[in-house]
């Protein structure tokens, strides 16, 4: 099996996460978070929209972590993220930072909104 070294250039995966946190350029960040390539910020979580929607225009995707379990997103955030015409995604956070990492190393506009588990 060949193994490749994956490269973000400018972009900050996600390099772990546990209970209340994320980790991110090697620095903890508590609470649920936005991220995207060239930033971070905390995030309101399901209520905050207004947060998300200034992503429209600027990634292809944006995945949605909803914790350790699967849910929907509420109505009205859905609406407005639709109205906006940026595309979502929802699964589990795991899954979320898992898939975003993937597609932020092939160098895709991709963005990550996560509650911790």
């Amino acid at each position: 099996m060949r193994m490749n070294e994956i490269t973000y250039e400018d972009a900050a995966p996600v390099e772990g996460y546990g209970p209340g946190f994320f980790r991110v350029s090697g620095q903890v960040h508590e609470g649920p978070m936005l991220l995207w390539a060239r930033g971070k910020a905390s995030w309101g979580g399901l209520s905050d929209a207004d947060s998300l929607l200034t992503l429209a225009g600027h990634v292809d995707v944006l995945f949605v972590g909803v914790g350790a379990e699967m849910a929907y997103l509420p109505g009205a955030l859905r609406s407005a993220l639709d109205e906006a015409g940026l595309g979502v995604e929802v699964m589990t956070s795991p899954s979320a930072c898992r898939t975003y990492n993937v597609l932020l190393s092939e160098g895709r506009r991709v963005a990550l909104a996560v509650l911790p588990v």
